[in-house]
C-alpha cells in the first residue's frame, strides 16, 4: 500500500513518534511533508513521551493524534496508556502504529523474536483492539477496519495498526545529513584502541555491530565487550552495574545520542553514584541512523552541559581525531566519571554483517572475563 494513502485513510495531522525501519517509508513520508512541525510531527525521546504528547494534543484539540513506534517500545507506552489513556480515567483516543518487528516466521534479530510474539498480545492485554497490516492489504480493507476503528475511536479507546514487513511503499526520498565530519565506524576504531582490554558496554544499533568488525578487523577477542542488542537507552545503566561491581576494572561504555535521550535519567543517577572507573563515549550524529537517520533533538542541545549538571565530574565534547585520542587518554589516567561526546556524521556502510555469536554466547563469554579481573 502507497504511504500517501495510508496516510490519507487514517486521517489524522499530527503523528509523534520514534522512528522505526519497518516504518521508514511512513518517517520519511512524514519528513517530507512535515520535517520536524510542532503542530503536525514531533520525533520524541522516547514511545511514553510520545504518547503523553498525543495526550496533550487531544487535550488542546479534541482532535486524534497518531504515535509511531517500534514494537520494542510497546514496552515505555503500558504506564500512560493503563494510567492516562485508558477509558477508565481520562478516555484520550490515541491511533498507534506498530512496525512489527520479529513477527513469528520472519527472520529477524535476536532482541526481536521475543518481543515479535508478543507484540499483539501486549496491545490486547492494554485493551487496544488491533489491525495487521500487510503488503498485500487492501485500501477497501483499511478504509473498512478505519470506519471500525472510529466508533472505538468515539468512546475514548485507543486502536493499533500493526504493519508488516514491507507493506508500507512508495515512500519519497528523504536525504539525512550533518556537518561533522567523524566517521562512527573510525570513532570505534580509536576507542577500542584507547580501552585495550578494558571491558566496554555498547549500545543498541550500528555501534555494537561495529564494535564486533572492529575486533574481527583486530582479530581480537569478543569477550571483552557486552553488545547491548536491545533494550534501547540502557547501556550506560548495564555499565554502570557492572562499573560498582568490579570496582579494580575500567568500564567503558559506547553510547548514541538517541539512546542517551530515550532514558536520559540515567545521566543523573550515573553523576549521583560518580563510579571513578567509568568512562562514557557518547557518539552524536544527531540521528536514528540505525533505523533510518530520522533526526533527534541531541544536534541542538549541550550534552556536556547536562552530564556536568547531573554530576558528572569531567565533560568534554570533541570533534576531531586528534582530541578524541587526547580526551580518551586523559579520561584513562584521571580515574573518575568522565563523558566524552562525540560529534558524529550520518552515514555508515550498509553491508554490515551481523555478530557471528549469540547473545547468550556473548553474555557468558563477558560474564567470563570479568569473572578474571
Amino acid at each position: 500500500m502507497k504511504v500517501e494513502k495510508f496516510v490519507e485513510i487514517i486521517g489524522s495531522d499530527f503523528y509523534t513518534g520514534v522512528p522505526d525501519s519497518q516504518l521508514k517509508a511512513l518517517c520519511n513520508y512524514l519528513m517530507d511533508r512535515y520535517g520536524i512541525d510542532p503542530k503536525h510531527h514531533v520525533i520524541a525521546a522516547n514511545e511514553g513521551n510520545c504518547t503523553a504528547l498525543a495526550a496533550g494534543y487531544h487535550l488542546a484539540t479534541g482532535k486524534v493524534p497518531v504515535v509511531y513506534m517500534q514494537n520494542s517500545g510497546e514496552g515505555n507506552i503500558i504506564n500512560p496508556v493503563a494510567s492516562l489513556l485508558n477509558d477508565k480515567v481520562y478516555a484520550i483516543p490515541v491511533v498507534f502504529i506498530v512496525g512489527w518487528r520479529g513477527e513469528p516466521g520472519v527472520h529477524d534479530e535476536p532482541q526481536h523474536i521475543y518481543q515479535g510474539e508478543v507484540t499483539v498480545k501486549l496491545l490486547e492485554d492494554m485493551g487496544i483492539k488491533s489491525f495487521i497490516v500487510g503488503s498485500d492489504t487492501t485500501e477497501e480493507e483499511l478504509k473498512a477496519k478505519m470506519e471500525e476503528f472510529n466508533s472505538i475511536i468515539a468512546i475514548g479507546k485507543d486502536v493499533a495498526f500493526v504493519i508488516r514487513k514491507g507493506a508500507l511503499t512508495d515512500a519519497p526520498k528523504v536525504e539525512y545529513k550533518n556537518d561533522n565530519t567523524m566517521v562512527r565506524e573510525e570513532i570505534i576504531h580509536h576507542i577500542v584502541v584507547a580501552s585495550g582490554e578494558d571491558p566496554i558496554v555498547s549500545t543498541t544499533g550500528k555501534a555494537s555491530r561495529e564494535l564486533f568488525e572492529t575486533r574481527v578487523a583486530y582479530g581480537q577477542s569478543h569477550k571483552y565487550d557486552f553488545l547491548t542488542v536491545g533494550s534501547m537507552g540502557h547501556s550506560s545503566s548495564i555499565a554502570l552495574g557492572v562499573a560498582i561491581n568490579k570496582p579494580d576494572a575500567r568500564v567503558w561504555c559506547v553510547d548514541g545520542d538517541g539512546a542517551v535521550l530515550m532514558h536520559m535519567g540515567s545521566i543523573a543517577v550515573l553523576g549521583a553514584n560518580k563510579p571513578n572507573n567509568l568512562i562514557h563515549v557518547v557518539i552524536n550524529n544527531g540521528a536514528h541512523e540505525t533505523v533510518g537517520g530520522m533526526p533527534t533533538v541531541a544536534g541542538s542541545i549541550d550534552l556536556v552541559a547536562i552530564a556536568k549538571a547531573c554530576g558528572y565530574p569531567n565533560a568534554v565534547s570533541v570533534d576531531t581525531f586528534e582530541n578524541l585520542d587526547r580526551e580518551l587518554e586523559a579520561a584513562k589516567n584521571r580515574n573518575e566519571l568522565s563523558l566524552i561526546e562525540v560529534k558524529c556524521s550520518i552515514g555508515a556502510r550498509e553491508d554490515l554483517g551481523r555478530p557471528t555469536t549469540t547473545a547468550l554466547e556473548n553474555k557468558q563469554n563477558f560474564m567470563e572475563y570479568l569473572n578474571t579481573l
